[in-house]
């Protein structure tokens, strides 16, 4: 007689069908279509585009501010998350829920807010102007805006980390003498490194190809404060799909080289602090 061998999980072929089912019509799909619309454009067209002086500015001008802006995040993200697990203060949940309040803000409502805040009119704006430093219309401003919707990925990515983090480590690293920074460097930081970097790419990935609140700060000076996504916004407003579609593809095997990238260095961290 043959012997029915039951899996662990109940379900699990009707599961894995709706899962493929759902990732190939939400992720996969719309990501072909991409290399479908670009099925009628030469190689010389497609470079022609994306080498353009003007979109290669402004690759440049996402990209860094991107890079800056997603460190910020990372340095700023460690804090706040050791904060909101390892003090009790009032309004401490009240904290923690305004963290997320980036992914429930419409991202134009944030750009216009932060626009209004940091122009030379502005209530902050105006004060570091009297300084001579201008913050709206500049890339400082594309910086700031990028930290305000990439901060909740790296708060997220390692506030689960701290909280299952067992203190008895940190406890005995005091008891043989070490100082709190080493016992912060030597102890703690190891262990939310990976965390810390899915938050950066996570970040990063958002930022690159983040419109609505970088696109009123920025000014959209030509070689200056262009983004990238409205490059593509200005090409799809001509109707011109292919050039859009080409921009967009460059955008996408970036993030993915990116992402790709950081997973396998997070695999590198996980296996040398196993051994």
């Amino acid at each position: 007689m043959f012997k029915i061998k039951k899996n662990v999980l109940p379900g699990f072929g009707l599961s894995l069908g709706v899962t493929i089912t759902m990732l190939s019509l939400i992720v996969l799909i719309p990501l072909f279509s991409i290399f479908i619309t670009l099925s009628g454009t030469t190689f010389a067209e497609f470079w022609q585009v994306i080498t353009d002086k003007q979109t290669v500015a402004a690759y440049q001008v996402s990209l860094s501010c991107a890079a800056i802006a997603s460190v910020v995040n990372v340095v700023f993200g460690i804090l706040i998350a050791w904060i909101l697990t390892r003090y009790k203060f009032p309004f401490r949940r009240v904290l923690d829920g305004l963290i997320e309040l980036p992914f429930a803000l419409p991202t134009a409502v944030a750009g216009i807010a932060l626009t209004t805040l940091y122009s030379d009119q502005g209530w902050l704006g105006s004060f570091f102007a009297k300084f001579g430093i201008k913050i709206s219309y500049t890339t400082t401003g594309i910086i700031m805006a990028m930290i305000f919707i990439g901060i909740p990925f790296v708060v997220r990515s390692i506030q689960p980390v701290l909280e299952k983090l067992d203190p008895q480590y940190e406890e005995a690293a005091a008891a043989l003498g070490a100082s709190r920074s080493r016992i912060f460097f030597k102890v703690v930081f190891p262990e939310i490194l990976p965390a810390a970097l899915a938050g950066f790419g996570l970040a990063f990935a958002r930022s690159i190809g983040e419109y609505g609140s970088v696109v009123f700060i920025a000014g959209n000076i030509p070689y200056e404060t262009q983004i990238t996504p409205l490059i593509i916004m200005n090409k799809l407003e001509q109707f011109n799909y292919a050039a859009a579609t080409s921009i967009a593809l460059v955008m996408v095997i970036f993030a993915f080289i990116l992402l790709f990238g950081i997973n396998l260095l997070q695999a590198r961290i996980n296996k040398i602090a196993r051994g």
